[in-house]
């Protein structure tokens, strides 16, 4: 990390904007440095896990500069919620994006280019637009703030080519403008990407441990699990919680369950109208509505300090996007329980939904996968295996796990292990456990006919180690 030397602005005159517009005492963590590395012009580059406070670090020097911050943001909910409070804190902060009419568009660009807003949050598919580029052009800007900058990488968990475009764009617009980028879930190799695409090599890095203490993680077997989601949201009765489905018709299948057991929930995912969607999001925010129940479009930079669960009713795609979303709980320092139902099917299914995709695409979404899995079954202290992915060290068991509190039945397995690889490599890597397993039993289908793996050197080997 490296620090700033002198002050830019007084600490006291930061402290006191804090106070007067957002209500806080004191920073947390690294935000004051964070915030002075950008008053000084310098470009940043912040890691910080989800409710740490990132957003803090680039709306208040937003506020102590001169011109507009321009922030570069994915989803139009996180925008609107990020508006929204800003507003209510008397703050001029607008959104540029395709919601807007003409009428209104024409407005924002006005404001901008006569100074009034300090912060515009703007979508990547908005800025290639040639007319936002020209009256940006026109604006002063004070920098610019890439929020949820791992969509940049395409070893990421949420790549979208449209980020990669955010370097060139920022060149069009004239003069040497700082860059500040902002992500909860960046693997040290993810890092690096972010920063080679924005030509950020010279960025003071500030980085937070990945370590949520106050977060209670437990992998349930997706047995009886709608019986299971029940009693555990009972249990959970009038608290806030979060609940994470692959689809929208899954969504609306779980909302309807729990609306059905006396359970005050709503759908939230991108097939519902905007109007019931913005509905269903601010009756959360305002607690007219416990649970929410989405696909992952719901959640990112959704400020709701007393989320005391999340649950995924269905495994992730990846660990990053697992580990942000399971973030959005206990925000509030308090406990959070995450729960994961788990099932191999759900794997062999999300793998499914890659294998249209570029190779490479295809390749990194399975070694994403493969991480998930390896995660899921493992029996081994949660919070370590998390850390680990993201090149944090823990060094003893966290004790706030399933697996620290429950420790499975162990048993050596070395054998075990062995024979599975061999199978694998033997069939080529191209088939699923069940199939896998089927061929180390040496059972005869016509499947294992057609591939003609009854021939295997593996086949039925596994009979004797079954028993």
């Amino acid at each position: 990390m490296t620090a700033v030397e002198e002050p830019v602005v007084a600490n006291v005159e930061l402290k006191t904007k804090l106070k007067e517009v957002f209500g806080f005492g004191q920073f947390r963590g690294t935000q004051e440095a964070v915030i002075q590395n950008i008053l000084s012009g310098k470009n940043t580059f912040v890691i910080m896990p989800t409710g740490a406070g990132k957003s803090l670090c680039y709306q208040l020097p937003a506020l102590v500069l001169p011109g507009t911050a321009i922030v570069i943001s994915p989803l139009i909910a996180l925008m609107k919620n990020q508006v929204d409070q800003l507003s209510a804190f008397g703050v001029n902060a607008q959104v540029y994006n395709s919601t807007l009419t003409k009428t209104e568009m024409n407005r924002v660009k006005k404001d901008v280019i006569s100074g009034e807003v300090r912060l515009l949050y703007v979508a990547p598919e908005s800025l290639t637009k040639d007319d936002t580029i020209a009256f940006l052009q026109k604006a002063t800007i004070s920098f610019v703030a890439i929020d949820e900058a791992h969509c940049i990488s395409e070893w990421g968990h949420d790549f979208r080519p449209e980020y990669r475009k955010i370097r060139g764009i920022i060149d069009n617009l004239g003069g040497k403008i700082p860059l500040i980028a902002l992500t909860a879930t960046a693997t040290p190799k993810v890092q690096l990407d972010i920063q080679k695409n924005l030509h950020m090599d010279d960025a003071s890095v500030f980085k937070t441990s990945f370590n949520r203490t106050n977060l209670y993680y437990e992998v349930r077997a997706k047995r009886n699990t709608k019986k299971q989601l029940i009693q555990y949201v009972q249990s959970h009765k009038g608290k806030a919680g979060i609940i994470y489905c692959l689809s929208r018709k899954k969504v609306e299948e779980v909302a309807e369950l729990l609306r059905v057991n006396d359970v005050r929930a709503l759908p939230y995912h991108a097939g519902l109208d905007p109007h019931t969607r913005m509905h269903n999001q601010d009756a959360f925010l305002s607690e007219d509505c416990d649970v929410i129940v989405a696909t992952i479009a719901f959640g990112m930079g959704i400020d709701k300090p007393d989320v005391r669960f999340v649950i995924h009713y269905d495994a992730p795609k990846s660990i990053e996007g697992y580990y942000q979303e399971t973030g959005r709980g206990g925000r509030d320092g308090m406990e959070g329980n995450c729960l994961m139902f788990y099932s191999y099917d759900d794997i062999l299914k999300l793998e499914k939904f890659s294998k249209d995709k570029p190779v490479t695409e295809r390749d990194n979404a399975r070694q994403l996968l493969l991480e998930m899995t390896n995660y899921s079954e493992s029996a081994v202290c949660r919070r370590r295996q998390l850390l680990h992915y993201f090149g944090e060290q823990l060094d003893q068991d966290c004790g706030f796990c399933d697996n620290c509190r429950h420790p499975k039945d162990k048993f050596e397995g070395r054998e075990h292990v062995g024979l599975a690889l061999r199978a694998v490599v033997q069939t080529e890597a191209r088939f699923g456990l069940d199939h896998i397993a089927q061929v180390l039993l040496g059972l005869r289908n016509p499947h294992i006919d057609s591939y003609g793996h009854d021939g295997l050197p593996v086949y039925g080997q596994g009979k004797a180690l079954s028993g």
